[in-house]
């Protein structure tokens, strides 16, 4: 249990970590007529947003080394497996602890590939227009842990 002063509590603006724990230690003592209501109920909406934040990232990164691992097999390497089996995994874990953005990778596919189009161009050498514009990939194989695309 977090040890607190309950006359002067820490604002939300000095001292974050601070903070968090004496909302928490309010919360649990039930002391809700102290909690900083405002700023508690932005803080817990915006973790459903870094969820979201989350996923865009992984997905970016694993269509990224998929899109490299087909146009670039002289250089694939246990690096880029491991990539995608990490991000892979962790979207997994987000969508299993959240299950109401289970969809949201499915959502996101085209404009996530779009960026990862994008990065793999400047990453490689290859030129942008050799990459499809739309992401060549269901989202069943961009998540399945033993999918690896075909060389071109």
């Amino acid at each position: 249990m977090n040890k607190f002063d309950p006359i002067k509590l820490t604002a939300y603006e000095s001292d974050f970590a601070m903070w968090a724990a004496e909302q928490g230690a309010l919360l649990r003592e039930g002391r809700l007529d102290r909690l900083d209501l405002e700023n508690l109920a932005e803080e817990i909406e915006s973790l459903g947003i870094s969820n979201k934040r989350q996923i865009e990232s992984r997905m970016a990164i694993l269509l990224m080394h998929l899109l490299k691992w087909r146009y670039q097999p002289e250089f694939r390497c246990g690096s880029w497996r491991s990539t995608l089996l990490e991000q892979r995994a962790r979207i997994g874990r987000v969508t299993r602890d959240s299950p109401s953005l289970r969809d949201y990778p499915a959502e996101i596919l085209q404009s996530e590939y779009e960026i990862a189009r994008t990065k793999a161009s400047m990453e490689t050498t290859v030129f942008l227009d050799l990459f499809p514009e739309a992401c060549p990939y269901t989202i069943n194989q961009v998540l399945d842990p033993d999918f690896l695309p075909d060389e071109i």
